[in-house]
């Protein structure tokens, strides 16, 4: 299972991007609802390890759950 940013919680502060061991975090495109850069996770690579939420300065921004609708990926 993979974890999830929530792009409209997110704030752009990239801690999570540079605590992941497996480079699967990546910026989006764009300013997201609040005006801010927002960070996207991919699934297909996440193994799971949960740095990303120790990390994320935003509470609730990461769920440790698959949530398609909740982040965008581009």
């Amino acid at each position: 299972m993979s974890h999830t940013i929530e792009t409209e919680k997110c704030i752009g502060v990239p801690e999570c991007v540079e605590a992941c061991p497996v480079a699967c975090i990546h910026q989006g495109k764009g300013k997201n609802n609040n005006n801010t850069n927002w960070y996207w996770i991919d699934f297909s690579a996440c193994i799971d390890c949960s740095i990303c939420v120790q990390v994320c300065p935003t509470q609730g921004a990461i769920l440790d759950r698959e949530e398609p609708t909740l982040q965008k990926s581009s």
